[in-house]
């Protein structure tokens, strides 16, 4: 459902996820999605995890003496409501039609923000990219590229600002 319109913006006509972590190249990509998709309709997510589910899959002891883990899970979504709520107003700025969404992490990230993608009907997601490479890239995972390998949309991966100013100027 890709189009250019008058102006030559691409023009989808529908929901755009945008996936936010608060990152600097979450910010990017909001950014780029501004200068790209300008007056289109955006939900901008940011995925949260419970502190039980991040013990178990991490493989961390569990913390000794009384915990609060719902004291401590409510203080977690409410600051990815707060990421997710300064994602929409920095596309806001950037000239999008922005929500604020946040969810908790299913199975991976990548699974949550295509899940996510279909529950808002989103025709497309765009997500920025840290650039890691070998070894960092296969011990972290990325979490564009498994969006990218199991997308049944279009994806688009903003570039770390840092990664692309080096690949930039490699190039010269």
């Amino acid at each position: 459902m890709l189009e250019a319109g008058a102006s030559g913006d691409i023009v989808l006509g529908r929901m755009i996820l945008i996936a936010y972590d608060g990152s600097v190249d979450a910010q990017a990509a909001i950014d780029c999605a501004g200068e790209l998709l300008k007056g289109q309709p955006v939900t901008v997510l940011t995925v949260w995890e419970r502190l039980t589910d991040v013990v178990a899959r991490t493989g961390a002891g569990m913390p000794i003496g009384e915990v609060d883990y719902d004291r401590l899970d409510r203080s977690s979504l409410d600051q990815a409501r707060e990421r997710a709520r300064e994602g929409a107003e920095r596309a806001l700025r950037a000239g999008l039609k922005a929500t604020a969404r946040t969810s908790v992490r299913e199975n991976t990230i990548a699974a949550t923000i295509l899940s996510q993608a279909d529950d808002v009907g989103a025709s497309a997601i765009v997500m920025g990219s840290r650039g890691l490479t070998g070894f960092r890239s296969l011990l972290l995972g990325s979490v564009s590229h498994n969006v990218l390998q199991h997308a049944d949309r279009p994806v688009i991966v903003v570039p770390s600002p840092e990664i692309g100013a080096k690949r930039a100027a490699h190039r010269r």
